[in-house]
């Protein structure tokens, strides 16, 4: 697996950000995604074959929760096109279990294999 100093790195890039300010938001992302995938799997290291992966789970975490921010994230919750009405609120958010639902195919993949192989916690 890749050290954390690369993964913030690739993290910030593919999120576009250029400064050192978001760091501690972007570990906390990361964090939490590699804590929800070897939750998940019952293992304690994360394999290479799920790298991407964890970006893709801290790039959702960290769009969606924005950590570091103040504010609570807003949404729009419905528009209306006849006079133009839009209505915002704040974003509810469903937890982690629908989050992985969207990567569940290779996350799942590792959890069978750490079952198979005796290496869950």
């Amino acid at each position: 697996m890749m050290f954390m100093d690369e993964q913030i790195s690739r993290l910030k890039q593919l999120l576009g950000i250029e400064t050192a300010d978001k760091d501690f938001a972007v570990s906390f992302a990361l964090d939490t995604a590699n804590e929800l995938i070897m939750n998940y799997c019952h293992i304690s290291e994360i394999p290479e074959g799920l790298s991407n992966t964890v970006l893709r789970i801290a790039m959702d975490i960290y769009r969606n929760e924005q950590p570091g921010e103040s504010g609570v994230p807003q949404a729009v919750l419905s528009v209306k096109t006849g006079d133009t009405q839009t209505n915002f609120g704040t974003v509810q958010t469903a937890g982690y279990g629908e989050l992985l639902r969207d990567y569940k195919k290779p996350v799942s993949y590792t959890h069978l294999r750490a079952h198979e192989t005796d290496q869950y916690l």
